[in-house]
């Protein structure tokens, strides 16, 4: 088993790539356009064959590498299918998986932040993109986001976990990298002991700034990312 978390510093986003050590069979997860290079660079030095490109959700804050990535190795990119995404190989929806070496990765739906927005399990580890952060979660002001929406998928489908399941967020602004199920059910501020009443009216006061990139890496990343 391989396990590398990356950092984009500009969008505070965490790419991850996974492998099966005996196949050498790799996917990458929200893979950002600006580092192509680097992911490239750690399949050619740990002798990793892509099969897929993973995307919790149309990203709103950077743009992804996902066609880039497939025109480099022929992996296929992986999107929910509530994301009119015709450029994605595969759509998948809950329960789906995707397999990896000898093992597979479980499809979790977790919409609210968006709606195509997708958690993926694998291991002892669920990755969330942006439906549960460390300490938050995905605004969900825009986009078609939905705060009651989300609070259901937290819930009742991450908070189902074991608690001791280790969450790797898409992003994080205070340099943290990773916690678990039971660290967030009693510890995040947004979710611990709050109703979906109370969840719902916290979500409408954040009153956060638009997201710089929104116009353009929405379009771009409904066609899998830039290719140049």
């Amino acid at each position: 088993m391989f396990f590398r978390q990356l950092f984009h510093r500009e969008s505070s986003t965490y790419t991850y790539i996974l492998a099966d050590s005996t196949w050498r069979d790799a996917v990458v997860i929200d893979a950002v356009s600006d580092a192509t290079d680097e992911v490239l660079a750690i399949l050619r030095e740990q002798d990793l064959h892509l099969t897929h490109i993973l995307e919790t959700h149309l990203h709103a804050d950077h743009i992804s590498a996902a066609r880039k990535l497939r025109e480099a190795t022929g992996a296929q990119v992986v999107l929910s299918d509530q994301a009119g995404a015709d450029c994605a190989d595969l759509q998948v929806s809950d329960g789906d998986f995707v397999v990896l070496g000898d093992d597979v990765i479980r499809i979790l739906t977790t919409p609210g932040h968006t709606p195509e927005s997708l958690s993926f399990r694998w291991h002892d580890r669920v990755f969330t993109g942006d439906a549960l952060l460390i300490g938050g979660c995905g605004r969900t002001d825009f986009q078609g986001g939905n705060a009651g929406t989300l609070y259901d998928s937290i819930t009742e489908k991450l908070f189902t976990l074991p608690e001791e399941t280790l969450l790797y967020p898409g992003h994080d602004y205070k340099g943290r990298m990773v916690s678990c199920i039971g660290e967030e059910k009693q510890m995040n501020p947004r979710l611990a002991d709050k109703s979906r009443d109370e969840f719902i009216e916290i979500m409408r006061n954040l009153d956060l700034p638009k997201p710089k990139m929104i116009d353009v890496a929405v379009p771009s990343n409904r066609l899998c990312g830039t290719a140049n």
